[in-house]
């Protein structure tokens, strides 16, 4: 195929001219002390604590240390349940020395979620702190743990007592683990020698993609997948030591850990987390303490820092700089955002933790009519294409599935091969390719537009009866006759109504057309209450009449919820809000059928 003949086919390939770099994560805190030393690392404000790079380089090795007193070896694996704070920094470092791969458990997890997680990824050790979101202590998670598991766990509490009983579990707090490593007889000689045992192609950190009923599955990244992606994402960023970050995202989370504090250590930055978990106005108080230049967030935590701001002004004159990664930021938030709060640039990046986990972003040099409206260029050593539902790459331009691949691609699922399969494929050419599951298209210059998860899809059609069975059966992005609506632009949509601040589109059942559109808005405080009639006007004077909301929910009703239902990281859980508008259209429904017997 000729060049001309490629070029106007879906796939782009980044630059290769700077080679990737091949080092552990504990070489890497090395070199970064000896350039760096005593310019701040991180800060967690929260904690009013900060440390530097040799600071860093100091802790890790206690850690390092600790962890092979507790009988912790290389290839052990190290869980930690916790909001973010200074311990969690410390101990995926410490471990990472070591060759021990550091298991994130996401906070927000019930015991059992906890349990089932720990098990499945048969940890040794468990890290745990009393902060989580929606809850004060985790006696109920720790209790479980203790009865719920036949084999040896040790756990260190960074906050808080537990008394195991008479359970196998040995539980220390983090002080007298840390103790371990400063009463160590084993000299720094000797742990250089246990460290060289690790080599940058092997799994530094587990991290779960999709919950942990059924089949879990937890995906296995490497030194060099972290350290790249992080590294690359800094220098979109233009990060440099001057550069002071802040990322309210949590580290359980690629990027908290990876986007967040990896991108700012490779960089030689510093990055301040200001609560354990998202909080908009300790956000807003670290900035203005700490004199942040650049703030990380997704969507729904920006809208919280603007109305947080509105209530009380803090002095943000430092900021210039945004990082947004879940979903797109719509144009009348990114106005919101440079007026209110001076961030004159906002980066959007595309990714999902497979592959460690940015595939696309958006730069400084993009042009305007795509800084907001695309997810910008594929990243060096990274490719990326667009196929149709034979596998075929589709033309620019032409929706289809996200495939990419490149060094960034993830090692694979945890003790779970069919799943693996199924995510990573090889083509003719013997070139691995990641299927995303997302729906995008790239046009003629390389920007990639992200259109949606095919599963949120919502499929209309006179004769699409069985539309969510039917599209988790064939993950198809075609309907078989029906009407193929993308909630994202419908959102987008929304979003630029002066009275709305954000949005969620989902498709719900139809008797006559399978699914149809359904929004759950949030109002702006104190305006006027739209009338559904209003909405969907709105919705068509841009859109297609069938791309209208038939159904309207209102967050703040007693029976929708006080907020959307989201993931740790601030995502909206659509599966969530399309059981809402289901099971509410069904108390309508019968609430009529009851009326109409009453009246017969």
């Amino acid at each position: 195929m000729s060049a001309k003949d490629f070029s106007a086919l879906s796939i782009v390939s980044g630059p290769t001219d700077e080679p990737l770099w091949s080092t552990t994560l504990g070489a890497l805190i090395d070199t970064q002390a000896r350039h760096y030393g005593d310019r701040t690392a991180v800060v967690f404000s929260w904690q009013k604590v900060s440390q530097t790079y040799r600071d860093l380089l100091f802790r890790s090795k206690l850690v390092a240390k600790a962890l092979l007193e507790s009988g912790i070896r290389h290839g052990d694996r190290v869980g930690i349940t916790a909001g973010n704070c200074l311990e969690y920094i410390e101990v995926f470092l410490g471990a990472a020395r070591i060759g021990c791969p550091v298991v994130v458990l996401n906070s927000t997890y019930a015991p059992q979620e906890l349990l089932q997680a720990v098990t499945f990824s048969r940890c040794k050790l468990v890290c745990v702190a009393q902060y989580s979101e929606h809850r004060t202590d985790l006696a109920e998670h720790l209790d479980l743990l203790s009865r719920g598991l036949k084999t040896d766990l040790q756990l260190v509490l960074f906050n808080g007592l537990f008394d195991p009983g008479s359970s196998k579990l040995k539980s220390t707090s983090y002080n007298d683990f840390v103790a371990r490593g400063e009463c160590s007889k084993l000299s720094d000689i000797e742990l250089t020698k246990k460290e060289s045992l690790v080599r940058a192609g092997d799994t530094v950190n587990l991290q779960f993609t999709s919950g942990t009923t059924g089949s879990p599955k937890a995906a296995m990244l490497s030194h060099i997948n972290l350290i790249n992606n992080a590294r690359l994402v800094g220098e979109r960023l233009r990060l440099n030591p001057n550069e002071v970050v802040c990322c309210p995202p949590p580290l359980f989370h690629c990027f908290g850990l990876v986007m967040g504090f990896l991108g700012s250590f490779t960089n030689g930055s510093s990055i301040v987390f200001p609560s354990p978990r998202f909080d908009p106005d300790l956000v807003l108080d670290a900035i203005e303490a700490e004199r942040c230049t650049v703030l990380y967030g997704v969507p729904t935590m920006f809208v919280a820092e603007l109305d947080a701001n509105a209530k009380r002004r803090r002095n943000l004159t430092s900021l210039k700089t945004g990082l947004a990664s879940g979903s797109p930021v719509p144009q009348a938030l990114m106005n919101r955002l440079e007026q209110d709060m001076g961030i004159q640039t906002m980066l959007i990046a595309y990714g999902m933790t497979e592959t460690s986990p940015v595939t696309f972003a958006t730069s400084f040099g993009c042009p305007p009519e795509h800084r907001l409206d695309s997810v910008g260029t594929v990243f060096p050593h990274t490719a990326a294409k667009i196929i149709d539902l034979e596998g075929n790459i589709v033309p620019r331009g032409v929706r289809g599935e996200i495939c990419t691949s490149g060094y960034a691609l993830q090692q694979g699922y945890l003790d779970n091969e069919e799943k693996t399969k199924e995510a990573m494929r090889m083509d003719a050419d013997g070139v691995l390719w990641m299927y995303t599951g997302d729906e995008g298209v790239i046009d003629k210059d390389g920007y990639c537009r992200v259109t949606g998860r095919i599963k949120d899809m919502i499929i209309r059609g006179k004769h699409n009866h069985l539309p969510m069975p039917w599209r988790q059966a064939t993950n198809s992005i075609v309907s078989p006759g029906g009407e193929n609506i993308v909630p994202v632009e419908i959102e987008e949509r929304l979003l630029a109504h002066a009275s709305i601040v954000e949005a969620s589109v989902v498709g719900v059942p139809d008797d006559k057309y399978g699914e149809e559109v359904a929004c759950f808005i949030r109002q702006a405080e104190k305006s006027a209450r739209l009338s559904a009639v209003h909405v969907a006007d709105w919705v068509r004077q841009t859109l297609g009449r069938h791309k209208a909301p038939k159904h309207v929910f209102w967050i703040g009703d007693a029976a929708v919820g006080d907020d959307f239902p989201k993931t740790g990281s601030g995502k909206h859980q659509k599966h969530v809000l399309r059981g809402i508008g289901a099971r509410l259209l069904r108390q309508s429904k019968n609430a009529n059928a009851g009326a109409v017997r009453a009246r017969l």
